[in-house]
């Protein structure tokens, strides 16, 4: 009677012990569980630790509550200003709901990725090629909102989209480095014509204030020649003045109609 009683104890505590190794679960610090018994959603959420379910009739799915990082594949689109452009992107996102991620979409990790693609792909129809090339917070932002909205039901929030690479085919780099060497050599030359104008002006001025004294020309004259020996060089300068020219072609006189010579 005792080894009965002995046998009986030793296969009820076996069972509890097959019953507590198959109702025992764990769930991460940075999961929590969601309950299905029998198919229908329990509204409590487990919490981290040790929990414990009813075997074969609860099932445990447990949801990563932590930050995903998640690339968006190259989208080649056209831009509204006609430019086939390549554009990938990174959306960060997580759950906020565990309840509803795992209920209300069947797989909200593929669910945010379509969403994104598609998201990406009316961007870039949506853009011009210098919105995307320098207005990129911007088109982030816009991103966000296009996947967030979804996101919401799916019990998924969304926390940033960064725009990462922008490829262009070779001969529009081509033809935006002739735009930009053509806009640094104008540039140059506007900066070289109001030097010469600047310059002139100077000029003018110092022009006129040397014809009121005959002299300062005289002593211009001189500080060139100056300049000129300070150099190794072999160049001879003979200054003659202005002033002789003048006088020599005023003396001259000019005979008008006089016939021309007749060549011999």
């Amino acid at each position: 009677m005792v080894q009965e009683l002995v046998a009986a104890a030793a296969g009820a505590g076996s069972a509890c012990a097959l019953y507590a190794m198959a109702a025992a679960r764990v769930v991460k610090q940075y999961e929590r569980g969601v309950v299905l018994r029998l198919g229908r959603l329990l509204p409590e959420i487990r919490p981290p630790g040790f929990t414990m379910i009813i075997p074969g009739v609860d099932r445990l799915r447990r949801v990563n509550m932590q930050i995903v990082t998640m690339p968006v594949p190259a989208q080649e689109g056209i831009t509204r200003d006609n430019v086939t452009v390549r554009v990938d992107a990174v959306v960060y996102f997580k759950v906020v709901n565990p309840a509803e991620a795992v209920i209300a979409v069947e797989d909200y990790r593929f669910a945010v990725s379509q969403m994104a693609q598609t998201s990406l792909r009316s961007i870039i129809g949506k853009s011009d090629l210098d919105d995307l090339l320098s207005n990129r917070e911007k088109l982030n932002q816009g991103l966000e909102l296009m996947l967030d909205s979804p996101a919401i039901g799916w019990g998924v929030q969304i926390d940033r989209v960064e725009i990462k690479d922008v490829s262009l085919p070779e001969t529009m780099k081509r033809s935006m480095s002739r735009q930009a060497e053509a806009e640094r050599e104008r540039r140059a030359r506007v900066i070289n014509a109001d030097a010469e104008l600047l310059a002139s002006k100077k000029l003018a001025e110092a022009a006129a204030t040397m014809s009121e004294q005959p002299a300062a020309l005289q002593l211009r004259l001189l500080q060139t020649i100056v300049a000129v020996a300070a150099e190794k060089n072999s160049t001879l300068v003979l200054p003659f003045p202005v002033e002789l020219l003048r006088f020599l072609e005023r003396s001259v006189p000019h005979e008008e109609g006089s016939p021309e010579k007749p060549e011999p």
